[in-house]
């Protein structure tokens, strides 16, 4: 089956040519093969790479039906989760969801108690499921999100009944959220074990809420399992995914720092959100990497163009282009033409849009920015499981290349080391004696106050 993703890699010569590419082409061999027989680094992380074997036929089944039910039966599904937890069923949801849909909400992915407040409030009179979604059920900002919530429907409907309004996405076998799950009676879909969380939106992770969206999860594994054959193919001008990961390591080792991935469509907002979370800690490592921005135009052309044109020159641009299926919206036509548009009457929005795109990578090639250009032939369920693989295996590939396991993320435990300790987590005692004096010595420094 066709895969609707393409690569247009024109602007980015003359930093980085075609024939250079090309050059890397025995290399990308050597590590699709690692990739693919296990014996790259983070091995025990590949079960990602066939989508449609991920969640079983009948698991599917059960999933979909369990998203039916619950939305026959609520107003609204929140989905309790952090980083890989949620971003890509938001990314996929706020690209794709009717606005007819019953309304997806989050919690879990921040500690404001501002925003925690809001949504108590906004959930007042609605009839509500919890989606909690990790694997330990001890991270602490989805943990502490669920105890809340959890809290707040047993109050309102009593224990029994909340117990059939949440679902547990978590470990197959252990964990804190799986004894709990077990012991309240939840229903419970599975993390799996070889799949890391960034990777795991086409899991039961990502597809549950999706589906409560109305979205079809089959068409987007469908899609995904479509990239993920085309993928097999190792030919750098017949796998732009590849070519796509080969492209920004060539422009990393020559001293650009920054990738910003930019869209002229609002609906792929948090699809941005989830790639900066699946480059960031894939490749954030031993010093290295670029780092992952996003941009949402035109409305950034007016803040971060400015120095995207001008700025430092350590930028690359990957765009995101859907070329059709796009709404039907024209300008009309003017008598008095005031604003002197009537030059675009007629024209649909979605023209006006192309040619903005179109005119904003020219410019950024012509101020030094190089760039490349992803499309989609339209924005559907299908198209989008397959960019959500092309990015995951462009990812991979991407991390081998720069000389990192891409599956693993290290440095995401400091900060949580220093939270626990300064929380007086049980088995943090010294260190949260360390921290506080550490703490206090700083606090001896004057605080600047107007």
């Amino acid at each position: 089956m066709p895969v609707p993703v393409s690569l247009n890699p024109e602007y980015l010569a003359p930093e980085v040519t075609v024939d250079e590419i090309l050059a890397e082409q025995a290399n990308v061999r050597l590590w699709h093969d690692k990739l693919h027989d296990g014996s790259g680094p983070g091995a025990e992380f590949r079960g990602w790479l066939e989508p449609d074997q991920i969640v079983s036929p009948d698991e599917l089944d059960r999933l979909i039906a369990t998203a039916n039910e619950l939305r026959e039966t609520c107003d609204c599904l929140v989905v309790v989760g952090i980083g890989g937890s949620y971003l890509g069923a938001r990314a996929a949801i706020e690209a794709l969801a009717s606005p007819s849909a019953p309304p997806v909400l989050y919690a879990g992915q921040n500690l404001s108690a501002s925003y925690h407040a809001r949504l108590l409030e906004a959930l007042k009179g609605k009839e509500f499921a919890l989606n909690v979604i990790s694997k330990s059920g001890t991270t602490t900002e989805p943990a502490v999100a669920f105890r809340i919530l959890r809290e707040h429907l047993e109050a309102r409907v009593g224990k029994e009944a909340a117990a059939k309004r949440i679902v547990a996405t978590t470990d197959a076998r252990k964990g804190a959220l799986r004894a709990l799950a077990t012991q309240q009676g939840y229903r419970t879909f599975v993390v799996p074990d070889d799949v890391g969380g960034r990777f795991s939106v086409l899991s039961a992770v990502g597809l549950l809420p999706i589906a409560f969206a109305g979205i079809d999860v089959r068409a987007m594994v469908q899609g995904a399992a479509a990239c993920a054959e085309a993928c097999r193919c190792t030919d750098l001008m017949r796998n732009p995914a590849y070519l796509y990961a080969v492209a920004r390591n060539r422009l990393y080792r020559k001293g650009f720092a920054v990738e910003i991935l930019s869209s002229f469509e609002p609906r792929l907002h948090t699809l941005a959100e989830w790639w900066k979370q699946l480059y960031g800690e894939s490749e954030g490592k031993q010093q290295m990497g670029l780092f992952p921005a996003s941009a949402d135009f035109t409305t950034d052309l007016h803040s971060l163009g400015q120095y995207i044109q001008q700025g430092r020159r350590i930028l690359i641009e990957t765009f995101l282009e859907i070329a059709g299926g796009e709404p039907e919206v024209r300008v009309p036509s003017d008598a008095q033409d005031g604003d002197g548009l009537n030059f675009l009457a007629g024209k649909t929005l979605a023209e006006i849009n192309r040619e903005a795109y179109r005119a904003t990578a020219l410019a950024h090639r012509e101020g030094g920015v190089p760039n490349q250009t992803i499309t989609l032939e339209r924005l559907d369920a299908f198209s989008l499981g397959a960019l959500f693989y092309f990015f995951e295996k462009a990812c991979a590939l991407s991390g081998y290349l720069l000389g990192v396991n891409p599956f693993d993320q290290p440095g995401v435990e400091a900060y949580k080391k220093h939270m626990f300790a300064l929380l007086g987590k049980p088995g943090f005692e010294a260190q949260t004696r360390e921290l506080r004096e550490r703490l206090e010595t700083g606090a001896a420094s004057p605080e600047i106050r107007f």
